[in-house]
């Protein structure tokens, strides 16, 4: 039994759990969400896949901004380093969003569960497979993943997701996928010759390749290097909930896309420099002139409307029915559209 082999095993029993785990309080979940429409002021809990992600800024930018507030809603915004992690506390009720990747929706219709992006924040995934510089002259695409060390925020999350599909595409069936996080842990993971490339997002990917640590492999930060390596978009940071949730709460969900569509707005017209001065200081560990070329090199990675692309969202069901361990085989039976809706972008007053 390989390596790879054993973690995906221990995966499966860690979402087999999480089902298990939301099951069994799906009635107390249900009468949480039967009242949070009903609220003078509706509190929302949004578990965010790394607060200081730059693909995940519309969130805590959402929040400086004040917009939220304005929107008459509380949201607490809680910080994890993976969405695996991310949709667990969905699918207990510990949080009725999340702010994370499209593709989480897909991985639980697998497993008969139902979650529905309700905002697209961006139809590119905004990440990028980082080599170690010392492995450079011999990790020049994925057809060198074979027996290789590959960073990954955690098991289930996206970036193992793109993984199995960059590996998977190259033929590559024997790799080890390593947990390292992001940001630091990241870093120190190239630093310690522990993994040899990884996926990571910026402010990461500025940090290493400006520091000469790091060299890009494959680029998906633009939509030219997304249908590049994945052969189309492939819709990424998104809003997302729980089915029964919306169904029950449609104003609740109409202030947030309210919120988050007015953030992504701000984004698209404002600059790099603007944007930054928006949010946490501590977010730009790695100086602020850095901070600002990280944001400048992904910003327009955001939608301005929080529309998916369709066609995005079929390429991510044929990739993870393709190469995903969770989803694959199981394709012809999700239905796709309850993946996703633009009921609530669509709403969106004008600016």
């Amino acid at each position: 039994m390989n390596a790879t082999f054993k973690r995906r095993a221990a995966q499966a029993g860690a979402a087999l759990l999480a089902v298990g785990l939301a099951a069994g309080i799906s009635g107390c979940r249900d009468s949480r969400a039967a009242a949070v429409d009903s609220a003078a002021e509706p509190e929302i809990n949004i578990i965010v896949g790394g607060l200081e992600k730059v693909i995940y800024m519309p969130a805590k930018l959402s929040e400086s901004l004040g917009y939220f507030e304005k929107e008459g809603v509380k949201v607490n915004l809680l910080g994890e380093q993976s969405g695996a992690t991310a949709e667990n506390a969905l699918l207990t009720g510990s949080a009725q969003a999340v702010v994370g990747f499209y593709d989480h929706t897909i991985d639980l219709a697998a497993k008969n569960q139902c979650l529905t992006s309700v905002v697209q924040l961006a139809n590119i995934p905004g990440e990028a497979e980082v080599v170690a510089a010392s492995k450079a002259d011999t990790i020049k695409s994925p057809a060198d993943f074979e027996g290789k060390n590959l960073g990954i925020t955690s098991l289930g999350s996206s970036t193992d997701f793109l993984t199995q599909a960059l590996a998977g595409q190259a033929g590559v069936k024997n790799y080890t996928p390593a947990k390292v996080g992001a940001g630091q842990t990241f870093i120190a993971a190239i630093d310690n010759n522990g993994i040899d490339a990884g996926m990571t997002t910026d402010p990461t990917i500025a940090q290493l390749t400006e520091s000469g640590k790091g060299k890009v492999l494959t680029e998906m930060r633009t939509e030219e290097g997304t249908r590049k390596a994945l052969g189309g978009l492939y819709p990424a940071a998104s809003v997302y909930m729980a089915c029964d949730f919306v169904q029950k709460n449609p104003k609740t969900v109409q202030k947030l896309a309210n919120a988050f569509v007015q953030t992504l707005r701000y984004i698209n017209d404002h600059s790099a420099a603007e944007i930054a001065a928006k949010m946490p200081k501590e977010y730009a560990n790695g100086g602020q002139a850095l901070y600002e070329k990280s944001i400048k090199d992904t910003k327009t990675m955001f939608n301005r409307d929080g529309v998916i692309d369709p066609e995005g969202a079929k390429n991510v069901l044929r990739i993870l029915d393709s190469y995903s361990s969770n989803v694959k085989g199981k394709g012809g039976s999700i239905d796709l559209s309850k993946t996703y809706t633009t009921e609530f972008v669509s709403k969106v007053p004008a600016q």
